[in-house]
């Protein structure tokens, strides 16, 4: 033992858990701030905001007035665009006054204007606000159907709760199935999910030539990522975890055979940033705010941005945007970028994508200041204790300049424009290289195909030196490079790719569902080696390829989309079942010999059964559906509802994974799938309805009973 130190004995479980309650004691009793202690005042705040002048005198009493205020829930309506727009016409029609089953007393004074609106400049109505807040939903019983409602069509994928001002970023990105797509600070991913809804636009394609890269510095948010995607249940994404201010190149396999680095289509850097737009829904930030916050940003901020437009296409675009109101953040990190690109590439208004949205114009002047708010109009002025917080790029253009930079096409959304959070977007497009590209780095990357090497190790081509230089060399991102830092975070499963139609597991599989041999099985992926199989994966072909290219440089969290489960049943033909997250990407392949056509009773029947441990037997159902189950095998099926007979534009057909037993059948799908189906169809869904708030009633009203019990049994043995 070394000299000094006290032996101090190890702690068995039973100790270390003892001392773990405590801590948990003492951290839920400790007292903590609840939003409506917090005073919603920053004297600095209204200061510096008042110097940049992003809002006009007249208005600065309503902006900062609402900016103290609750923010309202948003929600948009996703998935086919019959569901949408059968979820739609539900929500303009009664069934949203009755959810809000707002009593007659004083709370009605309070939210007379509670019913949905849509959003102006969000397409075909699909993106409602609720002038009611999160806690308004939460806490009170006179909105329990509501937040029912929210929840279930949340989990089942069918909206999106998402910020008004979070949906204009990919509004304006102007994007279409095909292209190749890079969401470089993704978590926890609304945006995202708007992304992947729109490359799967053209529901006549179910696998589109597009994708999306989700990436994400933070390990643990990158899983927020995997949630989202799993919920919109798409093949054409993919979730990396990497430092996107360093981002590494991906390259990728052309027609020939060939490899090249891949240039993206479209980019959305939406960047670390101080967050001060999000006080209505954070307002911890009104204690914290200072100067200081944005001036420690802008250097990230401009070097994730610098990293995105090296990674875009010629014509490609890329938007840049920012929850902060600050010109240090947003305006000055553009006008840096603009600046060293030399007119690579131009800011272009998005105005036109998103109609009927308020907003001011970006500012061509603001300035810079320190953290006790002593403001300067120039670099000269900076005395030198502060030259290392504020730096000569955060200075705006000099007014003879100011015009060739465009900065008046920026859009600063501000609170009281339309009862929103506060937002920064700005779109960008590359009409050439970048100075610094023009290389010969670059003219490979852009210009010339990569020819692939039989190996990593061997070297190919030359440099204008004369000097050999090998693949990975090449593929190294543009500019001084900071020392890597090692990747942290779980260590992930391996991505095992079927190596072709003979895979030991496959032709069983394939012959049950009557597979087609259009349907590539080296696009499915399992995550393990050896042992059994659990769950296949299906990825499209182009991310298929993007994994096999790059998994030995780009730390992959998670793709493909749940197809195949592993059903070990005995007498079962196949060993496995089919996944409802992934059907309808591969319904298109699979016979009729396994699709039933199902009547609309009998779906309904199927549904509200979804959730007992007895299924419905066969015999209940209607005798056409019966006819149909007469010969029909064991086993995972797909049960399919078509509507006919409709005035509807977009007529409902519904396909739902489903088991044929013995004497039963069954809807093999979530509960929160149920009661969204239950909810196309007009059906009850009263049984899967839950009050919590009642049952906390009932809860305390058997708590007492019990406890009345306890007491006499008590007084019967003393006496």
């Amino acid at each position: 033992m070394g000299k000094g130190r006290k032996y101090k004995p190890k702690k068995n479980f039973a100790e270390k858990r003892r001392e773990k309650q405590k801590m948990k004691d003492k951290w839920n009793t400790a007292p903590q701030r609840s939003y409506k202690e917090i005073i919603r005042e920053n004297k600095d705040f209204e200061a510096y905001y008042k110097t940049q002048k992003i809002v006009p005198d007249e208005q600065w009493t309503i902006f900062i007035n609402k900016m103290k205020e609750n923010l309202p829930v948003a929600f948009r309506i996703t998935g086919s665009k019959a569901e949408a727009k059968t979820l739609l016409k539900i929500i303009k029609g009664d069934y949203f006054k009755e959810i809000l089953n707002i009593p007659n007393s004083n709370i009605c004074s309070d939210y007379k204007d509670a019913k949905p609106h849509s959003l102006p400049f969000y397409p075909e109505e699909l993106a409602w606000q609720l002038q009611l807040t999160r806690k308004d939903i939460r806490r009170s019983e006179a909105f329990f159907k509501l937040h029912n409602f929210l929840i279930t069509e949340t989990n089942s994928g069918n909206i999106s709760r998402q910020e008004v001002v979070s949906m204009v970023p990919p509004l304006v990105l102007d994007i279409n199935p095909s292209h190749k797509i890079l969401d470089m600070c993704a978590a926890p991913g609304s945006k995202t999910a708007q992304l992947i809804e729109m490359i799967h636009s053209d529901e006549k394609v179910p696998v589109p030539d597009g994708f999306v890269i989700a990436n994400d510095l933070d390990n643990n948010r990158c899983y927020m990522l995997v949630h989202q995607a799993k919920r919109l249940n798409s093949p054409n994404i993919l979730i990396t975890n990497h430092d996107s201010s360093v981002m590494p190149n991906f390259t990728f396999t052309e027609a020939d055979g060939s490899k090249r680095i891949l240039k993206f289509d479209r980019i959305l850097a939406d960047v670390p940033c101080s967050g001060d737009g999000t006080m209505r829904k954070n307002p911890d930030i009104w204690c914290k705010w200072s100067p200081a916050n944005g001036n420690n940003l802008h250097g990230i901020q401009y070097r994730i941005a610098k990293r995105g437009v090296e990674l875009l296409e010629i014509g490609g675009k890329m938007v840049y945007s920012t929850c902060s109101l600050n010109p240090i953040e947003n305006e000055a990190v553009l006008h840096r970028l603009l600046a060293e690109a030399e007119g690579s590439i131009h800011l272009v208004d998005g105005q036109n994508f998103v109609p009927g949205l308020v907003y001011n114009h970006g500012l061509t002047y603001w300035q810079p200041a320190s953290k006790n708010l002593e403001h300067f109009n120039c670099w000269k002025d900076v005395p030198g204790h502060l030259q290392t917080q504020i730096r000569p790029k955060m200075f705006p253009p000099n007014k003879d300049e100011a015009e060739k930079y465009h900065l008046e096409r920026c859009m600063r959304i501000l609170p009281h424009h339309q009862d929103t959070g506060g937002f920064f977007v700005a779109v960008l497009e590359k009409i050439k290289p970048l100075p610094w590209e023009m290389d010969n780095y670059t003219l490979s990357a852009v210009n010339i195909v990569l020819k692939q090497p039989s190996s990593q190790s061997e070297e190919y081509g030359t440099n204008n030196e004369g000097k050999k230089r090998n693949l990975e060399t090449d593929m190294k991102p543009c500019g001084p490079q900071k020392k890597r830092k090692r990747l942290q975070g779980y260590k992930e499963d391996p991505f095992v790719f079927f190596k072709n139609k003979n895979e030991d597991i496959w032709p069983s599989i394939q012959e049950f569902y009557d597979i087609s041999d259009n349907l590539n099985p080296e696009c499915l992926l399992v995550r393990c080696y050896e042992g059994k199989k659990k769950n296949i994966y299906f990825t499209s072909p182009r991310i298929r390829d993007l994994v096999m290219c790059n998994v030995d440089k780009i730390k992959m969290i998670n793709t493909g989309i749940k197809t195949f489960v592993r059903c070990d049943n005995k007498n079962m033909i196949c060993a496995f079942r089919l996944a409802q997250e992934g059907l309808n990407n591969i319904v298109h392949f699979i016979g009729d010999c396994r699709k039933i056509q199902i009547l609309k009773e009998d779906l309904i029947m199927l549904l509200q059964n979804s959730d007992h441990n007895i299924p419905p037997e066969i015999s209940k159902l209607n005798v056409v559906t019966q006819e149909r189950l007469k010969s029909f095998a064991k086993g995972s099926c797909i049960l399919i509802y078509e509507e006919i007979n409709t005035a509807n534009e977009y007529p409902l057909k519904l396909k739902l994974v489903g088991w044929r037993g013995s004497m039963s059948l069954r809807a093999y799908i979530s509960t929160y799938d149920a009661i969204h189906y239950l909810r196309l169809l007009g059906g009850d869904c009263s049984m899967f309805e839950k009050n919590k708030f009642q049952e906390n009633r009932d809860a305390l009203a058997l708590k007492v009973i019990k406890d009345k019990e306890a007491d006499e049994n008590n007084c019967s043995r003393q006496e």
